[in-house]
């Protein structure tokens, strides 16, 4: 993991993120990056796309978002940042780019002076929640549309997830 990092979007790396594919099962569970852009692209104040590379190899994506509301029609809904989105490509998966992704965001949220980092997910056999909750993420009890509402705390103290 030595040369593993997140670089932006650019002109000279769009189409690569844009070719990037899960494994087929696992397409009902994420969009597409392109979709992710494009919301990133009329959210440019919200929306933190990264792409990541291991060394010169493309092997994943990222979104978050900063400051938030699920529900801006209730008042009492705090605003909220945390991961809107991660692909890692098909054939890089278990290889711990999607656990360096989400610390990676975990620090930027840090770096923004927040303390909690939000994340969602659809249920389903070969979903991802097994892979945020052994992050660390804990379900809130709240729903986004028909999605699970995941929490992590990085203020708490928490045990290394098992490998």
């Amino acid at each position: 993991m030595a040369d593993v990092r997140l670089e932006k979007v650019t002109p000279g790396n769009v189409d690569a993120a844009i070719a990037l594919r899960v494994r087929s099962d696992q397409e009902r569970f994420v969009s597409p990056v392109v979709n992710s852009l494009a919301e990133a692209y009329v959210r440019p104040e919200k929306a933190w796309p990264r792409l990541i590379f291991d060394g010169e190899d493309l092997v994943g994506f990222v979104m978050a978002f900063f400051d938030i509301r699920f529900d801006p029609d209730d008042p009492d809904d705090r605003p909220r940042s945390g991961l809107w989105r991660l692909n890692i490509a098909e054939g890089r998966q278990g290889r711990g780019y999607g656990r360096f992704a989400v610390e990676s965001v975990c620090e930027e949220i840090r770096r923004r002076g927040q303390s909690r980092v939000t994340v969602t997910w659809a249920e389903g056999e070969g979903g991802p929640e097994g892979f945020y909750l052994r992050l660390g993420f804990r379900r809130t009890g709240e729903t986004s549309g028909d999605q699970v509402v995941g929490e992590l705390d990085l203020k708490a103290k928490r045990r290394p997830a098992p490998s």
